[in-house]
């Protein structure tokens, strides 16, 4: 073995799943963006942890909100779940940009795409400092899902990238 880079860690830990942080923006529209650093932190409590850059609007909305949806697209919206993440929803409605189809989920202001395939209903705990990332760490309320319905993966070597699950 040699020494690596976190960077090229990736290619070794990876493919990761692509997860959509949909939140709710002060117009009451949702916004969206994709992350592929999350994981499930405990069981009991039922808690998950997510990390984004310190600039992104959807981390200041679940910090200002307390709320967030994570959810995993399917295959059927893989180009506009990648095109998502390159605008930003300060000045942007990404929905409507990408022609994302949304449906509602109960008991959540929060909407989530159409071609979704698990979605985490969470509440914000705490925000931790990870020098350019935030770790956000948050109880889980509810988990939807449909086990039929395959999941996008992210990373192909040095690029992200879609691709349905093996």
């Amino acid at each position: 073995m040699k020494k690596i880079t976190l960077a090229e860690s990736n290619k070794i830990t990876s493919p990761n799943p692509l997860t959509l942080v949909c939140t709710a923006a002060p117009d009451g529209k949702t916004n969206i963006a994709p992350i592929s650093w999350w994981t499930k932190l405990s069981f009991k409590p039922e808690m998950i942890g997510f990390a984004m850059a310190k600039t992104s609007y959807s981390g200041d909305m679940v910090r200002e909100t307390g709320k967030v949806i994570l959810a995993m697209p399917t295959e059927e919206v893989a180009e506009a779940a990648f095109a998502c993440g390159t605008v930003s929803g300060r000045d942007t409605d990404k929905v409507a940009k990408f022609s994302i189809p949304m449906t509602e989920v109960p008991g959540s202001a929060i909407h989530i795409p159409n071609a979704t395939c698990l979605a985490f209903l969470c509440d914000l705990v705490n925000t931790v400092d990870v020098g350019d990332h935030y770790l956000y760490v948050c109880t889980i309320d509810k988990i939807y899902g449909d086990t039929n319905l395959k999941a996008l993966f992210a990373w192909d070597e040095e690029t992200v990238s879609l691709r349905p699950a093996r």
